[in-house]
Parts: C-alpha cells; sequence; structure tokens
C-alpha cells in the first residue's frame, strides 16, 4: 500500500502522480473504516482528500505553514505528517485530537475549532514571517460555509494591502454543516456553474499563449488585472474588487490540477485566493447523499452508513419537538440558527413554518442583533446556538438585546462538556459569561420534561431569556418532579430528614441534578441528613430557600457543569453571605483550565466531579471539621 509509505512530514514528495491517485483512494477508504469504529468529523474530511495530498505534496512542513479554517477536515493532514497510527483513539481521553493542536504537531501552526479565523491568522503569520526576513509558503484553507462569517471579511479587508504573497484556498463544497445559505452562497454558485465563464477562459488563454514571443505575457497580465476575463463574464466578482487576485474555479478531485494552480499561486506578489470544488463526503454514498448527517457522526455500519446504536431521545429532540408545536400556537414565534439547522433541532419547525424560519449563516453576532431588532417589533425569536458558539457574540448579546430588556430566547445548546471536541467546544463558561449581564434570566432543566416546561414559560414571559441544556440523552428520571416554572424559584426535590451528623444542601442546577441524585445516596450512606433542591434558575438565584436552608444546614453544595470562576456557584455564595450564612460551601464545577477531548464520563472522572470523588471530598471536609 502507498499509504504504509508515509511515515512522516513530506514523504508524500516521494511519490508520482499515479501513486498520489492511489494514495487518496486508500486515505479515503481508511477513513471510512477507522471512522466507523470512533466516529468523528467524516464528510468534511473525505472531501479535501485529493486537496490535502495536493497542498502536502507543494509544501515543505513544518518550515511551510497551513491554517485550517475550524480544522474538521484536518484527517488526511494528520494522516500525511505522521499520525495514522494514531486514529484508533481519535478524540478519546490523551488520543489524537479531531481538529488542529499545536501541542500535537509542529505541522499544527494553529490551533482551530471554531470558523471564520483562519484568513486573519493566516495574514498573522505572513505579516509575522516579512518581519522576520524570513521565506516560506502560507496557505490559508477555508470552506465557503465560514465565508458567511463576517470576521472573514475584516481579514480580507486588511489582507487587500498586503503586498506579500499569501495563498487563500477557497474549499467550496457547497455547505457548512448544513447547506449554505445567503448572498455569498449563491455568488459562488453561480461561479460554480459558470460553465461559459469556465470554457470563455480555457479557449481565450490557449488563444493567447499561442501568440509568439508576447503571449504569456498578456495572459500575466489578464491574470494580474482587477478588470480582468473573469469580469467580462461574471461581473462584480468581490474578491478582486476587493484587489485580492482570484484563480479557479477548479476541480478539487484533480490532484495534479491543483498542484500546479497552487504553485501558480505561491508566485504572486499579494494575496491570492484559489478557489477549489470539492464534494463533502466524496466516496461514501450515505455521505454524500446525507453530509449533514456524517458531518459529526457516531460509529456507524460501513456497509450502510446506519448508526450502530439507536440513538436515545436528546434534549435537542425535546427542543425540537416544543419548538414546532409551539409554532402552531404562537404566530409570533421565530426560529433563528447560524447555519446549525440539523444541529440545533430546527428541521421540523422550518419544514411546518417556513416564512417563519431564519438561518444566518456562521454569523452568530449578526444573529443576536438580528434577533433583538426582531424582538423590538414584538416578535419572539428562539436564537437555537451551541454554548461554544454563543461566546463570540458577547457584546452584541449585552449591548444589543439585555440593555433594552428584549424578549430574545437563546436555546442554548451542548453547554457543558461535550466530551471529543475538545477545548473549542466544551460549553463550559455560558453560566459565567451570562450571569455578569443585567437583565438576563438563566434556566437550566433537570430533565427532559422541565426543558419543555422552561421553554414554554421563556416564550410567555418577558425580556433576554437564555436556558441552556447538555448534549446527549436526556434524563429521564424525576419525572414525578413537575411543579410550574415561576421567574427566580427552585424546586425542592428531597427535603431534610431530621437525622444525622451533618446536615447539607446540594444545590446543583441543569443536568448536574442527575449527578446529585447518587451524591445524595452515597452521603446519606455516610450519616449525613442531606436535602436536594433543583436550582433551576442561574439568574435570578432563589434566595428565599436558601435562606430558609441557611438557618439549617452546616453545608451548601451548589452544583454547576460549568467553570467555577464566575459561576453559578460563586452567585450563590454572594446570596449566603448577604443572607448572614455562618456555614460552610462546597462549590462543585471545573477548575480555572481547559478541558480537552475525551468521553464526557472519563472527563468527569479526571476532574473529580464523579458522584464518588465528590463524596469523598465532602465527606473528607466534614470529617476534618468533626
Amino acid at each position: 500500500m502507498v499509504l504504509d509509505r508515509i511515515q512522516g512530514p513530506n514523504d508524500v514528495h516521494k511519490l508520482d502522480a499515479f501513486e498520489r491517485e492511489k494514495l487518496a483512494r486508500e486515505i479515503r477508504s481508511f477513513l471510512i473504516e477507522k471512522l466507523s469504529v470512533t466516529g468523528g468529523h467524516l464528510a468534511s474530511n473525505l472531501g479535501v482528500v485529493e486537496l490535502t495530498i495536493a497542498l502536502h505534496s507543494i509544501c515543505d512542513l513544518p518550515r511551510d505553514q497551513i491554517v485550517w479554517d475550524v480544522g474538521h477536515q484536518s484527517y488526511t493532514h494528520k494522516i500525511l505528517t505522521g499520525r495514522k497510527g494514531d486514529f484508533d483513539r481519535l478524540r478519546a481521553m490523551g488520543g489524537l485530537a479531531g481538529f488542529p493542536k499545536r501541542e500535537e504537531s509542529d505541522c499544527d501552526i494553529f490551533g482551530t475549532g471554531h470558523s471564520s479565523t483562519s484568513i486573519s491568522a493566516g495574514l498573522g503569520l505572513a505579516v509575522a514571517r516579512e518581519l522576520k526576513g524570513e521565506d516560506y509558503k502560507i496557505f490559508s484553507v477555508i470552506g465557503d460555509g465560514a465565508m458567511t462569517g463576517g470576521m472573514v471579511y475584516e481579514a480580507l479587508n486588511n489582507a487587500a494591502e498586503f503586498k506579500k504573497n499569501f495563498v487563500i484556498i477557497l474549499n467550496d463544497n457547497n455547505m457548512s454543516i448544513s447547506r449554505n445559505v445567503g448572498g455569498l452562497s449563491m455568488n459562488l454558485a453561480r461561479m460554480r456553474t459558470s460553465e461559459n465563464y469556465k470554457n470563455f477562459k480555457s479557449g481565450m488563454q490557449s488563444s493567447l499563449e499561442k501568440i509568439p514571443v508576447y503571449g504569456n505575457r498578456i495572459v500575466d497580465r489578464m491574470r494580474k488585472t482587477k478588470e480582468g476575463i473573469k469580469q467580462l463574464v461574471i461581473p462584480g466578482m468581490m474578491f478582486e474588487q476587493m484587489g485580492i487576485m482570484y484563480l479557479g474555479p477548479i476541480d478539487g478531485s484533480d490532484i495534479e490540477g491543483m498542484r500546479q494552480i497552487f504553485l501558480e499561486a505561491t508566485k504572486i506578489e499579494g494575496p491570492v485566493i484559489v478557489h477549489v470544488l470539492t464534494t463533502k463526503g466524496r466516496g461514501f454514498a450515505p455521505a454524500e447523499r446525507h453530509p449533514a448527517k456524517f458531518h459529526g457522526t457516531a460509529p456507524y455500519d460501513m456497509a450502510t452508513g446506519l448508526p450502530l446504536k439507536n440513538p436515545a431521545t436528546t434534549y435537542t429532540d425535546v427542543f425540537s419537538t416544543v419548538m414546532r408545536k409551539m409554532g402552531g400556537r404562537n404566530d409570533r414565534l421565530l426560529a433563528l440558527t447560524a447555519a446549525m439547522e440539523t444541529g440545533t433541532g430546527l428541521v421540523r419547525f422550518h419544514n411546518r413554518y417556513p416564512d417563519r424560519f431564519f438561518d444566518v449563516g456562521i454569523a452568530e453576532q449578526h444573529a443576536v442583533t438580528f434577533a433583538a431588532g426582531l424582538a423590538s417589533q414584538g416578535l419572539i425569536p428562539v436564537f437555537a446556538v451551541y454554548s461554544s458558539f454563543l461566546q463570540r457574540a458577547f457584546d452584541q448579546i449585552l449591548h444589543d438585546v439585555a440593555i433594552q430588556k428584549l424578549h430574545v430566547i437563546f436555546a442554548i445548546d451542548r453547554a457543558g462538556l461535550v466530551g471529543p471536541d475538545g477545548e473549542t467546544h466544551q460549553g463550559i463558561f455560558d453560566l459565567s459569561y451570562l450571569s455578569l449581564i443585567p437583565n438576563m434570566v438563566i434556566l437550566a432543566p433537570k430533565n427532559k420534561w422541565e426543558l419543555s416546561d422552561m421553554l414554554k414559560w421563556a416564550i410567555d414571559t418577558e425580556g433576554p431569556v437564555a436556558i441552556r441544556y447538555p448534549r446527549g440523552a436526556a434524563f429521564d428520571g424525576l419525572r414525578e418532579f413537575r411543579e410550574p416554572i415561576q421567574r427566580g424559584r427552585a424546586e425542592e426535590i428531597y427535603p431534610l430528614r431530621g437525622r444525622g451528623t451533618k446536615m447539607i444542601l446540594l444545590a446543583p442546577i441543569g443536568s448536574m441534578v442527575e449527578r446529585a441524585l447518587r451524591l445524595r445516596e452515597l452521603l446519606l450512606q455516610a450519616g449525613y441528613d442531606v436535602a436536594l433542591v433543583n436550582m433551576r434558575f442561574a439568574k435570578p438565584v432563589d434566595e428565599a430557600i436558601l435562606a430558609d436552608y441557611a438557618n439549617r444546614v452546616d453545608l451548601v453544595v451548589p452544583m454547576e457543569e460549568n467553570v467555577l470562576a464566575g459561576g453559578f456557584g460563586e452567585h450563590v455564595e454572594i446570596c449566603l453571605k448577604e443572607i448572614g450564612y455562618r456555614g460552610k460551601t462546597f462549590l462543585v464545577g471545573f477548575a480555572d483550565h481547559f478541558i480537552p477531548h475525551g468521553s464526557v464520563e472519563a472527563l468527569m472522572e479526571e476532574e473529580g466531579l464523579t458522584a464518588e470523588k465528590i463524596s469523598q471530598k465532602i465527606i473528607s471536609l466534614l470529617s476534618s471539621e468533626e
């Protein structure tokens, strides 16, 4: 196998054209097989196999530098830099990361995980290269979905003034995670499908090159002029109007064709965009038919593409069902997403109420202010977004929504640990960054029924409301506890029993209620009297129930799936201090560091947040007092 000869960076240089084609087929088969066991980002990686081989074949790594936007398409890059043997532990704790990671390889020059950052980072690398007087190639590889993010245009505006070589590869597969939307997508589609343009360009170039002496000079001149051939066929070519040369579109399955264009691009003074047409999921029929489903996939059957396990009902599923039902009851209800229609569960709402559904592209900042504008006119926008993506719009939440007390609902999916996606995707900061904003109301459900109740309550209330819920299977326990939602009111699940050596109040919020059930059992077995209160609201905190227990307990244990710094537990401590509580508190949450990739349970074990480890710490604390 050709793949067996790839043991480290630049081994691909030893291959001829035939072997490079064979390598592409072998890598594609390797990825389909390995990810069927581990899961991971399949469709995006299958789409860029040839592109990556072509790019590596002209680069000297790690001297030359490649920035992968988002980085979920970097698996072939990892294979070609000697990490093939690590794919059995892809995204497992201590194993190979699913995104570029500087600590993992010096060929991963820039760590990524969120969209639309590669041009800014690549431009920074290019300017640094010039300032240091060095000479090497720099490529930023960005998908057309990421091009919907506003940061891209800030970077392009800046790059247009850069006078040295910097190559941007536009990986155009007509997709982000869901299908792309908006004006830019339509413009790229016109380029993608313009056979007249491609035929005209090819014929014109061929004819000009035949002119003795001056032919090649004319072609070169026309490539460099802003009003060149492309302007004659596709008016308003946005990139060249910004002063950035455009080459393409070219076939993303043609390794040799890409090699030639990439090399040509590195000879141009100034920034250049190479437009490459790829197919998401290429080579695996189920992923080609349903690329959104295979963006990030669980283990699957290689023959059919079907998941190996029947998925349980998730919080996303519950949100999806309630939104669809409530859409029929309230015609002011709107649904917004930032290129995550499938991931956030809004497909059914979109299908039922297409005029009230809005996908704004990968543009979280715009989404929040857009929602604010809608809310200012009496509509009820629900922005469904992953926790780690919402943090990109912090200023808009504060300035455009909260100050004006506008009724925007933030449905925050993937709150807490997301596991295999690692540092860039762990949703462990939202309680901190949202709770410091005045006028913001923050809830977290203990189970799937409470999520339904909270969403209905949020629709009927006023002002900004955030509901955070975790990734994965929805907890279906404690169904008998379903008190009506009231602003700032907690729910007592198990009161003190009146017997025990010490009195403890467990005060979990959201997903930590399930973990608190087991913790309570362990503490009861240790001889303590333990109350359990589902706090429900991270803001406003239920001061009344804390005041009631403050007179009776020796220890209060706030529990959150969030960093402790600025989080729910700190707000409980402040509240207890104001009440005059004289006992102790023991905060349960994540310490001040980023959390790597791995399964949620493995990470909880590592962080000391299993019920068993928490109980040991509490028992040790109380025993030392005694």
